[in-house]
């Protein structure tokens, strides 16, 4: 049987505004055309991962709101398991606002709201149902908090799982997640923050010896770079039309889980995931 994917992070409602070019600072652009999309890094992961084939269980948060019941939903009509998901009373799903281009770029403010609220003891109620084993793998992000990435890190370390860390927003890495020997998956802007290397190879080189594990470096159109020790591995993307780059990173990392939980090699579910990226950009929202 192949292994199965623990995702453990954020999920937000992204409502979307589509304009011909993006607001300057303190500036209003008009004329924009509005949607609404189930988001969240964590749970657009899953999403990624699902859609790859593989079997997903979702920790996380939402409010005991409307916005927070569709999230849910939206998850289980892909086929991920939801039961590990906390409906926290008093407390808002969490919602990111998202402007994008003509060109797809994108500029994001996030409020977290029930994402915050991710602890320790809902990973380990969710790792205790999961029964992780090797061969599983175990999928965090940076949008909830450290306790919460810690304690999964842990956890798929001491069941021999494959733990992987997409570091964004960028913030100090834990000591615990440096100790469990995480595969990290900075984009460029990421890996620059956390090593002061403006070189994406460079900063690889330094995560991978940080972390004595790989690592993998997302830079955009270019593809990816593969640290595995001193060696660098450059895996290109193909060139596609850009709708929209939302959600590119988050498909990149749910199809580069669902390459591993299947048995594939990092460097064949990179490439992989280089391509599902490369799809996702095609279509608007993060899921499109």
């Amino acid at each position: 049987m192949p292994g199965s994917v623990l995702v453990i992070g954020s999920i937000n409602a992204d409502l979307v505004v589509t304009l011909d070019r993006l607001p300057e600072a303190g500036e209003t652009v008009t004329g924009g055309r509005f949607a609404r999309h189930g988001g969240g890094k964590g749970a657009n992961q899953a999403v990624a991962a699902a859609r790859a084939g593989a079997r997903v269980r979702f920790a996380g948060a939402v409010g005991d709101d409307d916005l927070g019941a569709a999230a849910i939903e939206l998850l289980a009509a892909e086929g991920v398991d939801v039961d590990p998901i906390a409906r926290l009373e008093g407390e808002a799903t969490g919602v990111a606002l998202i402007a994008v281009d003509r060109e797809g770029r994108n500029q994001i403010a996030v409020a977290s709201g029930a994402n915050a609220r991710v602890d320790a003891a809902l990973v380990a109620r969710a790792v205790e149902a999961a029964a992780l084993r090797p061969g599983d793998v175990v999928l965090l992000g940076f949008e909830v908090p450290d306790a919460a990435v810690v304690a999964g890190a842990r956890a798929g370390a001491e069941a021999g799982a494959r733990a992987i860390l997409n570091p964004a927003p960028a913030r100090d890495l834990p000591a615990g997640v440096l100790e469990a020997g995480v595969l990290l998956t900075p984009n460029g802007l990421e890996a620059a923050a956390l090593t002061g290397e403006t070189d994406a190879a460079a900063a690889a080189r330094a995560l991978a010896r940080r972390t004595s594990a790989p690592v993998v470096v997302t830079v955009g159109a270019d593809g990816a770079l593969l640290a595995d020790g001193d060696g660098i591995v450059e895996i290109r993307a193909p060139e596609v039309d850009v709708v929209d780059t939302t959600g590119a990173g988050d498909a990149f990392n749910g199809v580069l889980a669902a390459g591993l939980a299947a048995g594939a090699g990092i460097e064949d579910a990179a490439r992989r995931a280089v391509e599902a990226a490369s799809a996702s950009v095609r279509r608007a929202g993060a899921r499109g």
